[in-house]
C-alpha cells in the first residue's frame, strides 16, 4: 500500500511516546533532532562496516540499512510536524531549491545561499 508523504505523517503521530508532543516548543523540536542525528548516524554506521569490510552489501544489510532510513523519516516526519510543517510542503520546498541551484548551475558548490 502506497502512502502519500502527508498520509505517512499522519499516522506517525500515533507511534509518538516523547513529551510534550505535538506543542512545537523547544523540548519536542530538541528530541525529534537529537533523534534523527541519532538515527542518520546509525545509517551511516551501516554503511561504514560495509566499507570497513565486516559484511557485504547485500540483501540482508540492504533491509538494516532501510529499516533506519525508515527511522530518519519518522523523526523527520515528527520535526516537520512539530514545525507545523506538512512533509510533503518540506518534499517540495527542497525540490524547489534544488531546481534553481541547477538551472543556476550552482547544485555544486558550498553554502546555504547560492
Amino acid at each position: 500500500m502506497a502512502l502519500t508523504l502527508d498520509e505517512y505523517q499522519k499516522t506517525c503521530k500515533d507511534t509518538r511516546a516523547y513529551k510534550d508532543y505535538g506543542q512545537g516548543t523547544i523540548g519536542p523540536v530538541s528530541y525529534c533532532v537529537l533523534g534523527l542525528c541519532g538515527e542518520a548516524g546509525e545509517t551511516a554506521n551501516k554503511i561504514k562496516k560495509v566499507l570497513r569490510g565486516d559484511y557485504i552489501l547485500d540483501a540482508l544489510a540492504i533491509d538494516q540499512i532501510l529499516d533506519e532510513l525508515g527511522d530518519v523519516l519518522w523523526y523527520t516526519a515528527m520535526l516537520a510536524d512539530e514545525l507545523n510543517a506538512d512533509l510533503s510542503m518540506v518534499a517540495m520546498k527542497n525540490l524547489n531549491k534544488l531546481r534553481l541551484r541547477k538551472n543556476m548551475n550552482t547544485i555544486k558548490g558550498t553554502g546555504d545561499k547560492r
